[in-house]
């Protein structure tokens, strides 16, 4: 696997999850797939927000994952050298955190992370 098919790999399900997430902030019925299936059906405002804010936290990731790959702003390659490693353990904890999740529904993010860590997890090391 080469650094770009793996910002590739990692940019293409970290798509489907802002998408999903989107989704989500605007009020789609898709509670029982996110939260733990806490909030089944159309999410409550609060949790619309979260979604938001899970939004920007997924492209900041994304970004992070770019640079580290050497795809842009090779200026901040430096940081992206360290924040690499928030990244890995970020997708750790949610392949974990899918895997044993108590909605059934929601277990499908767990291969989704678990491919997205493999990604970063390669550009890391």
């Amino acid at each position: 696997m080469t650094d770009f098919v793996a910002f590739f790999t990692f940019s293409f399900f970290n798509a489907i999850v802002v998408l999903f997430q989107l989704g989500l902030a605007i009020g789609m019925p898709w509670g029982a797939l996110s939260m733990g299936g806490k909030f089944p059906g159309r999410q409550p405002l609060s949790m619309r927000i979260v979604a938001i804010v899970n939004i920007l936290l997924l492209c900041f990731l994304n970004l992070i994952v770019g640079i580290h790959a050497g795809e842009i702003y090779p200026e901040f390659q430096s940081f992206a050298s360290k924040a690499i490693w928030f990244v890995v353990v970020f997708y750790i904890l949610g392949t974990v955190l899918n895997t044993i999740t108590p909605s059934k529904k929601e277990r499908i993010w767990a291969p989704v992370c678990a491919i997205q860590l493999a990604s970063c997890l390669y550009l890391a090391l």
